[in-house]
């Protein structure tokens, strides 16, 4: 058998930059892949006597040579090859991605460029929409965010949210979150799943599918939704609260994170602190733990006790803190939906939020800012007017005390002040909704 052509078996050497055009084996030859392969091994390729062939109709780029050319073209390299698609015709689609085919100045300069001429011409923006989006310049989201919200054709919508797709990180978290949100709840099935799936891969993404899921959705994207959610694994939590004598968790509290751990799948562990020593910790879990501490006003338990027990749990593995639950802005809101609910008094008196005495300025505005959120009074009762026959300075009618379970307070009080804020259904409801949301 006769040995084949050393043509065949070798390829050849380019030769100099005017030659090496010429010298490439046309689609379809055996020789064009191993040719290709030395050509893309060059260290120094030459790319003018290429970019000089496309733009005088000398050649036409394969995807296979510009896959080879993608890994040496620079910024300006890449606007010429780019300004020469918009002009071609019949444009391949598949082309751009390799024209740009990684972030450069020239290159978004460029995909701006040819994006604001596209207007008229749906197929020129479904190609370049994404690549914009794959340049990660936060200032690009406004004009994605927009073409993915307006009114127009689908596969220009689907090609603007690819590229929000593409540079997830690069866009500011909280209108990005928004706008999925929208988007999944789109009548187009195929523009709601893409958003669906791309909620799943922000930062803490759980808060915004379970809101999501509270949402009347087709049946389809209600599925594709539950199976997103499946595999976000909850972080256990650690509920910290004052405890009564002795470190004993009130039922309230109790009932509380029996409820929390069944809806969330993960462990829930309530840490008081009265008691004599903290409980053990347990062995660290693969996800970190979310430090919760139920405290509604920021006393000296919040600024002085609750930092050494942080401190105790991040020596034991990865933590995440959040601030106290008065803090929460999701919370405040729901107390003033309550107080809206106890009305005023018959002399016309706003309600009164009825709390233990506080020390410092810090607590002193947080109460301002607190008794203007609700529209109430806020009233320091010490607690020997709140332990059992005591008497309080006014009448406490309507009322509310700033207390989630039995205490102290309560316990004198509840003649006037009725049952704590986790016997009234419509908190006790949000502030669960609030902790199963959390990731």
């Amino acid at each position: 058998m006769n040995p084949p052509p050393l043509s065949a078996a070798v390829p050849p050497t380019p030769g100099p930059p005017a030659d090496v055009v010429a010298q490439l084996p046309p689609p379809g030859s055996p020789e064009r892949w191993p040719w290709l392969q030395r050509l893309r091994r060059q260290t120094a390729l030459p790319l003018e006597p290429w970019l000089q062939a496309f733009e005088g109709g000398h050649l036409v780029p394969q995807q296979d040579l510009l896959a080879v050319l993608a890994d040496h073209l620079d910024g300006p390299a890449m606007a010429r090859l780019l300004h020469w698609w918009l002009r071609s015709e019949p444009r391949d689609p598949a082309l751009p991605p390799l024209i740009v085919p990684r972030r450069d100045p020239h290159g978004l300069a460029a995909l701006r460029q040819a994006c604001a001429g596209s207007a008229s011409d749906p197929e020129r923006l479904v190609a370049l929409l994404p690549l914009v989006g794959h340049q990660r310049d936060p200032e690009d989201f406004s004009r994605l965010q927009g073409v993915c919200l307006e009114p127009g054709p689908l596969r220009i919508r689907q090609a603007a949210l690819e590229g929000l797709c593409r540079g997830l990180g690069a866009w500011p978290l909280a209108a990005l979150r928004h706008t999925l949100l929208t988007l999944a709840g789109d009548l187009h099935p195929p523009l709601a799943a893409a958003a669906v799936d791309a909620l799943a891969r922000l930062p803490e993404a759980r808060p915004a599918l379970l809101t999501l899921a509270r949402q009347s959705l087709d049946p389809a994207m209600a599925a594709r939704l539950e199976r997103r959610l499946r595999r976000l694994s909850p972080s256990p939590l650690v509920l910290f609260v004052h405890g009564r004598s002795g470190g004993l968790v009130p039922p309230e509290l109790v009932a509380l994170a029996l409820e929390l751990e069944e809806r969330r799948g993960a462990p829930v562990i309530v840490e008081t602190l009265t008691g004599a020593e903290p409980p053990p910790l347990p062995s660290p879990p693969a996800s970190p733990t979310t430090l919760v501490p139920l405290f509604l006003l920021p006393g000296g338990h919040v600024r002085r006790d609750l930092p050494d027990r942080f401190r105790r749990w991040r020596a034991a593995g990865r933590v995440r803190v959040l601030p106290f639950l008065g803090a929460w802005p999701a919370w405040q809101v729901s107390l003033a939906e309550e107080m809206k609910r106890l009305g005023v008094a018959k002399d016309g008196a706003t309600p009164l939020l009825v709390h233990h005495p506080v020390e410092g300025s810090l607590p002193q505005r947080y109460l301002s800012h607190l008794a203007t959120v609700c529209g109430a009074r806020c009233l320091a009762v010490p607690y020997p007017a709140g332990e059992a026959g005591g008497q309080p300075p006014l009448p406490l009618e309507p009322a509310l005390p700033l207390a989630l379970a039995a205490s102290r307070l309560t316990d004198g009080l509840g003649a006037w002040l009725g049952t704590p804020l986790l016997a009234r259904p419509q908190l006790r409801t949000g502030l669960l909704q609030l902790l199963v949301a959390l990731p």
